[in-house]
């Protein structure tokens, strides 16, 4: 496809997105300006990205750090909010603490502790989100919602990390109505966090390409979109 064909459909998907998202928020009663995208790049090239720039987008996710880093470094001279949005092994939280906006994935207290640990070295607080695992799925990473309050008391007792709100990834499912239940727990749980610890959390990511007009009448503050903005998926690039 030429490049400029290519920068034409996604701007154009980008744009049918932005407006899900505004109707979702406004069937809600809710300010569509308070649910922002994280338009998620994995797999895809920099050259997308960059056209995605051009037509207003300024925050991407990425979930592999090896693509990431590359990606990162060829866009350096763009004004990008990067987000990390998948999984996080220990080993490579020293690739990410103090050099993205936010960590959506955090969901054990060993890897908060590497994340604050390499975010100080680095003279930074990095930014992140609990991850839930509402469905128990053993094959999501995330913390148990019995576990949730631990967790995010451990972090809060962090000096190298700020805790800003919960990140849900639910079980899959065609109809996205089937996700809602799990979308408004999420929620729930979101504002008995802050009233237990006393703070605002700002952020509450949840919803993806197939039911983020469901997330966001249920409060998402953050919607991770892929496919329905870039196509489908390329090979993975790198991990």
């Amino acid at each position: 496809m030429e490049l400029v064909d290519r920068a034409r459909e996604l701007a154009e998907n980008l744009a049918r997105v932005r407006e899900d998202m505004a109707d979702a928020a406004r069937r809600a009663g809710r300010d569509p300006g308070d649910v922002a995208l994280v338009a998620v790049s994995k797999t895809h090239p920099a050259a997308d990205v960059a056209a995605l720039f051009a037509a207003g987008q300024r925050v991407f996710g990425e979930s592999y750090v090896q693509e990431a880093e590359a990606k990162r470094a060829e866009l350096a001279q763009l004004p990008l909010e990067w987000h990390f949005v998948g999984g996080l092994q220990r080993n490579k939280a020293k690739f990410v603490a103090g050099e993205y906006a936010l960590v959506h994935g955090l969901d054990s207290a060993r890897l908060a502790e590497a994340l604050a640990r390499k975010a100080l070295e680095r003279g930074r607080v990095q930014d992140v989100l609990v991850q839930v695992n509402l469905g128990r799925e053993e094959q999501k990473s995330g913390v148990l919602e019995e576990d949730l309050p631990g967790l995010a008391e451990a972090v809060m007792g962090l000096e190298g990390l700020r805790l800003t709100g919960l990140m849900l990834l639910p079980p899959f499912f065609d109809d996205p109505e089937r996700a809602r239940p799990f979308f408004a727990r999420a929620r729930e749980l979101h504002q008995d966090l802050e009233r237990r610890l006393g703070v605002s959390l700002p952020h509450l990511s949840m919803g993806m390409t197939g039911d983020f007009q469901a997330a966001v009448e249920e409060g998402a503050t953050l919607v991770r979109v892929g496919t329905r903005i870039f196509g489908s998926r390329p090979r993975k690039a790198g991990v």
